[in-house]
């Protein structure tokens, strides 16, 4: 007796590139679409920041990484949560809104705990924080503008491509700067990589302008 033949998709397979482009596209969805995501990005960029601007311990370096992915992927899980409840549930549902806000406190506790393990590791790391004084200063100096720009590139508020672009090229520039005194290349590729979801989320509202 023959056995049965394996199963076969009636969608030809996705290669990876593809693969990896449709989840680029669903980080970039939440970032336009979900205003806590786009304050998850300005936290991690402030974690970046200050992790690129103080000597840390690999530990406390890993940690603050980790909470900072953390945060970001609870958001996008929740924001992906609710879009399918609001497919599966067309009118107003109690159980709907409570499964939604239960998801959102997930969220919110992640948060929280990655906020009290940031306030540990400045706590833990006072005395080289005030060691480093003039270094920590010119960090907040280049710094704050740089998240600053990060926002106003991801802002909702429609603005003119040029202006984007220009935004853009100004974020790179404080990075530049900020990079060439960093203390972590690792955290300083976390910020470029935060900047580049920021300019991506501008050009995608720019795209849906058109």
């Amino acid at each position: 007796m023959s056995s049965p033949p394996p199963f076969q998709s009636k969608h030809p397979p996705t290669s990876f590139y593809r693969s990896v482009l449709h989840a680029w596209n669903g980080l970039i969805h939440t970032v336009v679409h979900q205003r806590n995501m786009r304050m998850h990005m300005i936290s991690g960029l402030l974690v970046g920041l200050v992790g690129s601007g103080i000597p840390l311990g690999l530990a406390e370096k890993v940690t603050l990484i980790f909470c900072v992915l953390l945060v970001l992927f609870a958001e996008m899980l929740n924001s992906a949560l609710e879009q399918l409840v609001d497919l599966a549930i067309q009118q107003f549902d109690e159980k709907a809104k409570l499964t939604k806000d239960i998801a959102a406190a997930a969220v919110l506790v992640l948060a929280i705990g990655t906020v009290v393990l940031f306030a540990a590791v400045l706590v833990h790391n006072a005395q080289t924080i005030f060691a480093n004084l003039p270094a920590i200063q010119r960090q907040v100096i280049f710094g704050v503008p740089l998240v600053f720009l990060g926002g106003a590139l991801m802002h909702e508020q429609n603005k003119p491509a040029w202006l984007d672009l220009l935004l853009t090229i100004a974020a790179l520039v404080l990075w530049g700067i900020i990079t060439s005194w960093t203390e972590s290349q690792v955290f300083s590729a976390m910020t470029l990589g935060l900047l580049v979801v920021c300019a991506n989320a501008a050009y995608a509202r720019q795209k849906a302008k058109k």
